[in-house]
């Protein structure tokens, strides 16, 4: 046997195996994103990062054990990044308007989304992924502590106290930013 014929063997099954998790996993991972981002080209956006990540890099050692907490890792951490871009982009916006003689402010590029789900995501992004990544399986994907801690590998408690500070914290940050405006 060739070293082609061999190499185009194994990429057959590493093919089949990716294909195989993007299929089983890539709708979970999007509404993962789409819950952190607030908006489906953003989530679409992660959902190709991460299986395009995972096409060139292979899988990670021990993904087979559980998959779908890493790629609910990586959908987290790679929705926050998204969100902090975006955050950024409007404040380097804004920072040129302020410093425009021009008087009128360019379209909001972000228009549909209300006040409310930006001045939510702004505050999100600030958390820690470990604090977004339990808020989203509760509130975005409706999991009990039980379901959470399990799909983390925590323990109930563990997953209790870190929605209990979360929420806490995401509050302490929402009044801050009300207090600015």
């Amino acid at each position: 046997m060739s070293t082609l014929t061999v190499f185009n063997v194994a990429n057959a099954s590493v093919t089949h195996e990716f294909e195989k998790v993007f299929r089983e996993h890539s709708s979970f991972v999007y509404h993962t994103a789409y819950s952190v981002t607030g908006r489906p080209e953003d989530a679409e956006d992660v959902v190709q990062t991460i299986f395009l990540r995972l096409l060139r890099r292979g899988f990670p050692p021990g993904f087979a054990a559980n998959p779908k907490a890493y790629l609910y890792r990586a959908a987290i951490n790679v929705s926050l990044d998204a969100v902090r871009l975006r955050r950024r982009d409007r404040q380097i916006a804004e920072q040129q308007l302020a410093t425009a003689q021009d008087a009128a402010r360019p379209a909001d590029s972000l228009e549909f989304e209300s006040d409310e789900r930006r001045r939510l995501l702004d505050a999100m992004a600030q958390l820690n992924p470990r604090m977004v990544e339990v808020l989203v399986l509760h509130y975005g994907h409706d999991r009990s502590d039980a379901e959470i801690a399990r799909l983390l590998g925590k323990s109930r408690g563990v997953i209790a106290v870190t929605l209990y500070r979360a929420r806490a914290r995401l509050r302490k940050l929402l009044q801050t930013r009300l207090g600015e405006n």
